[in-house]
């Protein structure tokens, strides 16, 4: 089994989650598609039964020339969603529940690993990191870069989300806490020819710098998961979809893939595309989509439609993953539960079955098919993966009974094709 680096230090005050939603609109019902005359019978029956060739993964990926273990990654999570999903964890390694530091919370829970680790470019790419060994920003950098080596040999997937701080004065990732002007000029102000495109092409070559130095014991490139721009459909993000058009948001991903694997020469990057859960159908969810060529993953991050104690729609979380579920059968890709959770803690108690049957009605109703989903981080006052004798500890258990969620220990070797 290949190996897999991992480190991230996240404050336990940088977030509660990501989104920052209520209600979803309800879904759009797509409807029925015309029944097929009978001679395209033999045809449709073909499309379903569709099985990737480990040879034939490259075909579907963005990074024609990435790393073979990158190419086994993307075949791996793409063959085991027609039956599992990985079940990963922000900070695993690096935020603990009442700060009880050690194993990870989900180990302490379960006796294995999560089978992804999550973390996060932000105070990598911060302007106050100096490289500087008593810099407080750049000692995060190196435990980042620990925890990726960790996890990538043994055995775990290394995904990085990105709260890049605005270009303009580098304080903030969320729009609440900037001015109008930094609102509505930062995103266009990094696209080529903007203001701050050169600050911006400096951030992603300290990106390209931490990929390139993410290697196993066995000298190989850990290959991560990179899910840059997530949760553009809100307005809480500078890059969300009031700051910028649909065309300038579709140039700014382009421009970001090109420049990593072309310019700088990533080559173990799966590029991940993320919005929260506003896009009830696949017409809204492709609007801002760059294309087939510079996508890897498609994503859904969802707290509104899962969270809420009644668990009135969970069967709405579920068609939206559905959905997603389905561009990615057609375009194969992977599709995933990029980030999600309930956050326990004192004034917020877990609904009854949350893991077993709310959440599991959400990933796996109706056959979806995702490769891997990410339980936001636990932190000091709250839990979103329940520690040994707290509230939910043995619903998670029973979550983890069923056939289809995979932690480390029950993962095969992802880093190596089949011959």
């Amino acid at each position: 089994m290949k190996k897999i680096p991992l480190l991230l230090f996240i404050a336990s005050t940088m977030l509660l989650g990501c989104s920052k939603d209520d209600d979803a609109a309800e879904p759009e019902i797509p409807v029925d598609p015309v029944e097929e005359p009978d001679d395209k019978d033999d045809e449709d029956d073909e499309e379903q039964t569709f099985v990737l060739q480990p040879e034939d993964a490259r075909t579907y990926m963005v990074d024609a020339a990435a790393t073979e273990e990158t190419v086994a990654l993307f075949y791996h999570l793409k063959t085991i969603s027609q039956s599992k999903f990985v079940v990963g964890h922000q900070d695993a390694f690096s935020s603990f529940y009442n700060d009880n530091s050690g194993e990870s919370d989900v180990k302490k829970t379960t006796g294995s690993d999560p089978g992804l680790l999550g973390q996060d470019f932000m105070f990598i790419t911060d302007d106050s990191n100096n490289g500087q060994a008593n810099n407080w920003f750049y000692q995060q950098e190196q435990n980042i870069i620990a925890d990726a080596v960790e996890a990538y040999n043994k055995g775990m997937i290394n995904h990085f989300t990105w709260h890049i701080r605005e270009p303009y004065e580098g304080d903030h990732f969320y729009t609440s806490e900037m001015t109008e002007f930094q609102k509505n000029n930062a995103f266009k102000s990094i696209l080529p020819g903007g203001a701050n495109h050169e600050y911006y092409k400096k951030k992603l070559e300290k990106v390209a710098e931490v990929a390139k130095s993410i290697k196993g014991d066995d000298g190989t490139l850990s290959p991560i998961i990179f899910r840059p721009f997530h949760e553009f459909d809100g307005d809480w993000f500078w890059w969300g979809a009031a700051y910028n058009t649909a065309e300038e948001y579709k140039t700014a991903w382009r421009f970001t893939v090109e420049y990593l694997r072309d310019e700088l020469g990533v080559h173990n990057i799966l590029y991940a595309y993320s919005p929260d859960n506003s896009y009830s159908s696949s017409s809204l969810y492709l609007q801002r989509y760059p294309g087939d060529e510079y996508v890897d993953i498609l994503g859904m991050d969802n707290y509104g439609d899962i969270t809420p104690q009644d668990g009135s729609r969970i069967e709405i979380a579920n068609e939206k993953l559905k959905m997603v579920s389905d561009l990615a059968i057609e375009k194969v890709k992977i599709a995933a539960l990029a980030e999600t959770g309930f956050f326990v803690d004192s004034e917020n108690a877990l609904p009854p079955n949350f893991f077993s049957e709310k959440l599991y009605k959400a990933l796996t109703g109706d056959d979806v098919e995702i490769g891997f989903m990410m339980f936001w981080q636990n932190s000091a006052a709250s839990y979103t993966i329940p520690v040994p004798g707290t509230e939910g500890e043995d619903d998670f258990l029973k979550f983890l009974e069923k056939e289809e969620p995979m932690l480390l220990e029950d993962m095969h070797d992802f880093y190596s094709l089949p011959n």
